[in-house]
């Protein structure tokens, strides 16, 4: 068995079609068809379901396929391992980002940048939590920054980093400078929010729910910077975690007000794979999470099922 035909594999099933899948790998579609039939072959079972197309994976397919990304993500680390020791740590860190932490990631990022100069970053933001969870399964992302519930992260190390509190967003002048405004009446405001099928904003409306509350926003998105463009405007508020903030820097022309009971907060963790021993990657990773969030070394936990 090759990794190459592996990587055939990991190809085919990433794209689901053989000629996207060859080009990928940068071969041609029979040298690709072949590998894989020679593994199919190797391990004396049909892996892919044909036609005159690519249609699935079989069952069996689908075993190969977590073995083979396991595979060639520890075959990675390796070579990783062994390149640490001629020229520091190098490759590529792959962090995806619910958006509520789209700004925050850049606390751990920048630091990782600075501290490893050799490595790449690459940030896949705007991600669901359960997507965010199934790619670093999958070995295709490193980490994640997400709203952890128990049941979808067992097997995952857990490092809890900060817990969100929302504060009212509108454009200077909008209100009166009060310190603290009321719930009731910030729901009153016409809104700009998260999208209601993201977690961030699910966890609002849950909370508010509970406390006979009920927000209704004009404009809802996926998207901070979207956000802070209708509150700029001078016609639209918003609601977010105060936590989002601090990286944007001066936000010109928009005020920061703090609400009222109900306390409405939610977790933020960062989730990487169990793995034994933990990639030189993830193992500089974490050393990056202690160093900024402190509270954290030791309060990891690998929940299982």
């Amino acid at each position: 068995m090759m990794l190459r035909q592996l990587e055939y594999l990991v190809a085919l099933a990433n794209e689901g079609h053989f000629a996207r899948a060859a080009e990928e790998c940068a071969v041609s579609q029979p040298a690709l068809s072949e590998g894989i039939r020679k593994l199919e072959k190797e391990l004396g079972a049909p892996l892919v379901r044909r036609s005159h197309a690519f249609q699935s994976l079989t069952v069996e397919g689908e075993t190969v396929l977590k073995w083979a990304r396991k595979l060639l993500k520890d075959h990675e680390s390796l070579k990783q391992e062994i390149a640490h020791y001629q020229h520091g740590l190098n490759g590529t860190l792959r962090i995806g980002t619910v958006p509520a932490a789209s700004s925050t990631v850049a606390t751990l990022t920048d630091k990782f940048a600075r501290a490893y100069p050799e490595v790449g970053i690459n940030v896949q933001a705007s991600l669901r939590s359960e997507e965010i969870v199934r790619q670093i399964r999958n070995y295709e992302l490193d980490a994640g920054l997400i709203y952890a519930e128990p049941q979808d992260v067992a097997g995952l190390l857990v490092y809890p980093l900060y817990a969100e509190e929302h504060v009212l967003l509108t454009a200077t002048g909008v209100l009166a400078q009060d310190a603290v405004v009321p719930w009731s009446s910030a729901l009153e405001l016409p809104l700009c929010l998260l999208d209601s099928s993201l977690r961030g904003r699910q966890v609002l409306d849950q909370t508010l729910s509970e406390h006979g509350l009920e927000v209704s926003p004009r404009i809802e998105c996926d998207s901070i910077v979207t956000l802070l463009a209708h509150v700029s405007t001078g016609n639209w508020a918003s609601i977010v975690p105060r936590q989002w903030l601090p990286p944007l820097g001066t936000l010109p022309g928009i005020e920061l007000t703090r609400l009222d009971d109900p306390q409405v907060t939610s977790q933020i963790s960062l989730v990487m794979e169990d793995d034994n021993p933990l990639t030189l990657m993830t193992r500089a990773l974490q050393k990056i999470i202690f160093e900024i969030f402190p509270s954290t070394n030791g309060a990891s936990s690998s929940l299982h099922n």
